[in-house]
């Protein structure tokens, strides 16, 4: 019986070292403050955000998070983590102030977009956008 757990120990070792180990499907929780969590997004979502919004991510998240947002984008497989799915319940639960917070700071392979889009009405244009997502 040691020799067989053993043997399987050192098989998915031997996987892990190869980078067989699939991506990380787990995501640790991403804490949001209160204070961005209770944000009300302050720019109306009318056509003129939803292509503000759609410009900017086609040009910053579709890369990672492709084109309907399924996390599906061509450079998505690079990343350590999956990018989520927009179109899905846990995304789209989330409040305007959370995923403004979460594409303002960033964190692990997302980027900070503070400075690449650094008008903040900006930002909750692409919150809009990725509202229309579902």
């Amino acid at each position: 019986m040691k020799k067989k757990v053993l043997i399987l120990f050192t098989g998915l070792f031997g996987f892990m070292l190869l980078g067989f180990v699939p991506k990380n499907t787990f995501q640790d929780p991403w804490p949001v403050p209160d204070a961005y969590k209770k944000k009300v997004n302050p720019v109306k979502s009318d056509a003129e955000s939803l292509t503000t919004g759609k410009t900017l991510y086609n040009q910053h998240c579709k890369s990672c998070h492709g084109t309907k947002g399924k996390g599906d984008g061509s450079k998505a497989a690079q990343l350590d983590t999956e990018c989520g799915d927009f179109t899905k319940a846990p995304f789209q639960s989330q409040t305007d102030g959370a995923i403004f917070y979460k594409t303002f700071e960033g964190r692990k392979d997302m980027p900070s977009f503070k400075k690449k889009i650094s008008d903040p009405n900006d930002i909750w244009a692409v919150v809009n956008y990725v509202r229309t997502l579902k």
